[in-house]
């Protein structure tokens, strides 16, 4: 009987002594658009087992635009997901709440003009039309860009498109001016040698910032703060060792989940982008900053939209999961 106590005895608590990386992990639906900007951190942490370590089990859905994403996620079909200026939008409408924040996409939106047909200014594209996504970080962009020219952006045509489509109608010349997010501005290079790109987001910044993140449904962020509190953890690790590995740690994000783009390209996104280590995140969490750079955004979105009541930063973005979990 002790020789059969002590084997039970010395079972459990090897069972107990198991990391968390070898017991049972916790199921995430994640949904995603395909960009550095957005993914990066996640391909990373997946590749160097920073979330397997924390007890995360992804799986991983691929959307085209953060539309969709936020569609999807209100739907039921996703758990939490990782987006561009999207995020400021959805959130303030009382769909989804703001956790992660992953970068700021600094120069990711760009506006793009062609002088053969007579567009060198921001002075020339006025009763012009100009091609982009409604509702995209391409938007919020060039609403900002035209208004620091001195531009009314009534004074101009929006051409409404899915983002490959305004691309197309750019390159055939179907309208004079694209604003786009990368990595379509290298379609836009390769095809029209002769396009100028005019300005991107980083003549805003820092005054502004368009900033894409995480958000977590309104059920699965009650529910499971605890889960979205690792998803942080593993996140944190992935960016940090990016911040301090970027070149292995962009030619692996390459030949791992972007064979088909050149190195040279997803360098040129990597550059687009502008992170921060996982402790000065926290500062900008802490001091309101991050909340602040939501909420120029979503006043875009929502004045756009001829919304008058909406939730503010303050309330969609929980800045002490990130706290917590960076410690």
């Amino acid at each position: 009987m002790r020789r059969r106590e002590f084997l039970a005895g010395a079972v459990a608590g090897a069972a107990l002594a198991r990391p968390a990386l070898a017991q049972a992990r916790t199921r995430v639906r994640v949904g995603y658009l395909h960009t550095v900007a957005v993914d990066g951190q996640i391909w990373t942490g997946l590749d160097r087992g920073a979330f397997a370590k924390h007890g995360l089990d992804f799986e991983m859905k691929q959307f085209n635009t953060g539309l969709e994403l936020f569609q999807a996620l209100i739907g039921g079909s996703l758990d939490v997901l990782s987006t561009g200026a999207v995020l400021s939008n959805f959130p303030a409408r009382g769909q989804g709440k703001v956790f992660l924040i992953n970068d700021i996409e600094v120069a990711t939106a760009q506006l793009w003009v062609r002088g053969d047909q007579g567009i060198a200014s921001f002075a020339d594209l006025k009763g012009k039309r100009i091609a982009t996504a409604v509702g995209t970080t391409a938007h919020v962009f060039l609403d900002r860009a035209l208004r620091a020219n001195k531009i009314d952006p009534k004074e101009v045509e929006i051409l409404n498109q899915p983002m490959p489509s305004a691309v197309t109608a750019f390159v055939s010349g179907a309208v004079p001016a694209v604003a786009l997010w990368v990595p379509f501005n290298i379609t836009v290079r390769d095809k029209v040698p002769g396009a100028v790109k005019l300005t991107d987001a980083s003549a805003y910044y820092p005054q502004a910032a368009i900033i894409g993140g995480w958000a977590a449904r309104n059920d699965y962020y009650e529910g499971n703060k605890e889960v979205l509190g690792r998803i942080v953890k593993g996140w944190a690790e992935a960016n940090d060792y990016i911040m301090a590995n970027s070149d292995a740690a962009v030619k692996d994000l390459q030949e791992k989940h972007y064979p088909a783009v050149p190195l040279a390209d997803i360098q040129e996104q990597f550059r687009a982008q502008k992170m921060f280590t996982s402790k000065d995140w926290k500062r900008l969490y802490a001091d309101g900053t991050v909340t602040n750079w939501l909420q120029q955004t979503t006043d875009f979105f929502m004045s756009n939209a001829g919304i008058t009541q909406f939730v503010k930063a303050t309330e969609y973005l929980d800045t002490s999961i990130y706290i917590k979990a960076i410690g």
